[in-house]
């Protein structure tokens, strides 16, 4: 069995992912949105949903909000709530894509009137952001259009440029603006923040609080992923990572599930470059669990990102460096491959009861009978889920 070194565990006992409220409701696809039995049905059960990834995993201790969906009476109780069972409220993400005010754009709307309630909308944010002590604002723009001539895309640009001042302003000293980018969809010709570069130029025009999140779902087929990785940390602007699978757009499935090798090519840069259990590069999962049952599938992410993480710590960098020097190509392919075909998984397990957590959190949480309370006691009202 593979032993990993007590470095290698010390890097990986501090690793943390940020887990998505909505990942917990009801999702679907543009064709069907399912139901089942003991979805959470307010911000409160969500919240209990994701403690329970946390607590067979010791991986996940804070969750992300998405408002208006976890809009409550009170942040401070929900915040209380949260600290009673082991986790904490972490990034505060807008949403300017479900109003109808918004068909055609929100921070780059041609009319002052929507432009400005979309702006007050993400004020409003950073008004939940003080409530919870939240670090991170994110904002992804399901803006664009569909035609060539439909828009003048750089006037559009300057638009956007102009939102994001007034919004990075509202900030707090110690809080982040973080601008997500989509290669595509719901507009089709053309998305006003495409990829990181456009992010890059955006936030880089704000200020140092303004960061890049890179969603692993959101490029073009045969992107290369890694490298966009690289280069973030290179700039210091690689913000936020929000992971999740693709097989063919932005599928939003469990991480590691269509390709693991990019998850821990990935996984390989993000240590290669300084930003892992770095306070400034938040993980974080994207997902939508549309047939799978939600928290299972909360915690194979978090384990296959713990895996992937362990596997890329295996590198052996002084060999892979000298095999690089000399022009070795095939060697120091060797390298990182016999890294990444490295079983680790038995010596996680052996590690994790060492700690007190369940050798197969995945088992131990069927076995623990949640599944089945919740689906009894949760009746009535309405599941939360797309747009709740």
């Amino acid at each position: 069995m593979t032993t990993l070194s007590p470095e290698i565990l010390a890097e990986l006992e501090k690793q943390s992912i940020e887990l998505p409220s909505w990942a917990f409701g009801n999702s679907g696809t543009r064709f069907r949105v399912f139901g089942t039995p003991g979805t959470p049905r307010d911000p409160y059960e969500k919240i209990a949903d994701a403690a329970q990834v946390h607590a067979h995993t010791a991986l996940a201790p804070i969750v992300a909000l998405h408002i208006p969906w976890d809009l409550v009476d009170s942040y401070d109780d929900l915040r209380r709530h949260a600290e009673d069972l082991g986790v904490s409220l972490g990034t505060v993400n807008s949403n300017t894509f479900q109003d109808e005010d918004y068909r055609f754009g929100a921070l780059t709307h041609e009319d002052d009137r929507i432009r400005r309630k979309a702006i007050d909308h993400h004020f409003a944010c950073i008004d939940v952001m003080h409530a919870t002590g939240s670090r991170d604002l994110k904002i992804w723009l399901a803006e664009g259009s569909n035609y060539p001539g439909q828009n003048d895309m750089r006037a559009r640009q300057d638009r956007l440029q102009d939102s994001l001042q007034q919004i990075y302003a509202r900030l707090g000293d110690a809080q982040r603006l973080v601008l997500e980018y989509k290669f595509f969809e719901p507009a089709f010709y053309h998305t006003d923040v495409p990829d990181w570069g456009t992010s890059y130029a955006q936030v880089a025009a704000l200020g140092e609080r303004a960061m890049v999140c890179l969603d692993t779902g959101h490029h073009a087929p045969g992107t290369n992923i890694e490298f966009i990785v690289m280069q973030l940390l290179r700039l210091g602007k690689l913000g936020s990572f929000d992971f999740n699978s693709r097989f063919y757009a932005d599928d939003d499935l469990i991480v590691g599930a269509a390709d693991p090798f990019q998850l821990f090519r990935i996984l390989s840069e993000v240590i290669r470059g300084g930003g892992l259990n770095n306070p400034d590069v938040a993980f974080m999962l994207d997902q939508c669990h549309n047939i799978e049952a939600k928290i299972p599938g909360q915690i194979r992410s978090v384990l296959n990102v713990q895996e992937m993480t362990a596997r890329a710590l295996l590198i052996d960098r002084e060999a892979l460096a000298a095999a690089q020097r000399s022009n070795d190509v095939l060697g120091a392919n060797a390298v990182l491959m016999d890294a990444f075909y490295t079983d680790v998984r038995p010596a996680l397990a052996d590690w994790r009861e060492q700690r007190g957590l369940p050798a197969d959190p995945m088992a131990a949480f069927l076995a623990s009978g949640y599944l089945e309370r919740i689906s009894a006691e949760r009746v009535g009202g309405a599941q939360a889920g797309w747009g709740a």
